[in-house]
């Protein structure tokens, strides 16, 4: 049965996609709980874009499911935080030196990755909940870091070994680089640029092809992810404008997650989309700019509601999102932040696949996910101050 039409806008809803097919007793359950009616259309299944390789998408659309999770979010967090922080200095450093015309240490930078690397093959979700708080004013740095998270959480969906991990990871963390050659006054516009500010910019591909290539023991999926992140699938992308055939997997990764860390990101000129919005683009945008297979498996790997996202409850409530639940996709941990009437509350652990009620006994539902900056909320306090594991301790 094809749904056609939510008796609620799409974007507040947690399906991924404007019209879908219902295939499973769990997605018709799931449509019940949201919504009072739906549009059926019986004329039509839904339309499936072909892979832009069928010869490679093949061991993607067919992989094996992920590995289990080898801890909690509680008892990976406090690991998982102390990676992070020590990945991102080694990103904030690896960036200054370049800045200064140094050189990059690939054995700092594969030994940072591979820390990530442990991390989410414990728990995804800790290293997932740090990558969503961002902060504006260290945009470059912790971009590089999301997307090596990104793309990690990503390769373990898609059951790679641990090897391909490290180099998918190293990919994400170096894919960037190069911009640490641009000027300064281009690279930190608070505007769109013009002219010839755009290929300025757009050289940092070269740039830091170049910075990979010299680089001593460099990952040669790192120097070509690079030069060719930006490229698309429809041969339009820069800086070579190339057929997507014999392009690696890894590269279509990165350009994949690049994108999505990029457009749900605060940045000088544009305030960051949630995650559903994002989802939205980057179907849109698949077949022309993006792998079409793999944005499946990207979406698939974020879940429906991802680690840090914010949510409100059907009660008026808004709670972050900490753990995700891989059968109960809508059905979170949530932690609460703000109260039915949209008042700072004591901060409490919803475990929402217990189906836990309210005060007037009513069951705890995400309704949509909503923006921090609509709320007055800063999530990166609660990794910056340790909130969450605090919480976590007393509960």
């Amino acid at each position: 049965m094809y749904v056609s039409e939510l008796d609620r806008p799409w974007l507040e809803s947690p399906f991924l996609f404007q019209g879908f097919e219902i295939k499973t007793p769990e997605e018709l359950a799931a449509i019940k709980e949201l919504c009072e009616f739906v549009y059926i259309d019986v004329s039509k299944r839904r339309k499936v874009a072909p892979p832009s390789d069928p010869a490679k998408s093949h061991s993607v659309l067919h992989h094996e499911a992920p590995p289990p999770r080898l801890s909690v979010f509680e008892k990976e967090i406090a690991h998982a935080e102390k990676i992070h922080e020590s990945a991102g200095v080694v990103i904030t450093d690896l960036m200054s030196k370049i800045a200064k015309g140094g050189e990059i240490d690939s054995k700092i930078a594969k030994d940072a990755v591979a820390e990530c690397v442990n991390s989410v093959l414990h728990s995804p979700d800790a290293m997932l909940w740090l990558s969503q708080l961002k902060d504006r004013d260290h945009y470059t740095a912790q971009h590089s870091l999301n997307v090596c998270v990104l793309a990690i959480v990503m390769g373990r969906h898609l059951n790679y070994s641990e090897k391909d991990l490290n180099i998918v990871g190293l990919c994400g963390m170096m894919h960037d680089m190069g911009k640490m050659l641009v000027p300064l006054s281009i690279l930190n516009k608070p505007g769109k640029l013009e002219g010839e500010e755009i290929p300025i910019m757009q050289s940092h591909t070269t740039l830091g092809y170049e910075l990979l290539r010299s680089s001593d023991n460099m990952h040669p999926c790192a120097i070509e992810t690079a030069l060719i992140h930006h490229e698309r699938t429809d041969g339009k992308g820069y800086p070579r404008q190339i057929n997507p055939v014999g392009i690696s997997d890894f590269v279509k990764i990165v350009t994949i997650v690049d994108m999505y860390d990029a457009i749900t990101s605060d940045r000088v000129y544009q305030k960051g989309r949630t995650h559903l919005e994002a989802i939205n683009i980057m179907t849109d945008m698949a077949g022309t700019h993006l792998d079409p297979a793999l944005v499946v498996k990207f979406i698939e790997s974020q879940g429906v509601y991802p680690p840090g996202s914010l949510v409100e409850m059907t009660n008026g409530a808004i709670a972050m999102v900490f753990e995700a639940n891989e059968k109960l996709k809508l059905r979170p941990k949530v932690i609460t932040i703000l109260d039915e009437g949209k008042q700072p509350t004591h901060e409490q652990v919803l475990d929402l696949s217990k189906m836990v009620k309210d005060k007037k006994g009513n069951v705890y539902t995400i309704k949509s996910m909503v923006r921090p900056e609509d709320w007055n909320i800063d999530p990166s306090r609660y990794n910056r101050e340790q909130i969450l594991s605090r919480i976590l301790q007393k509960n």
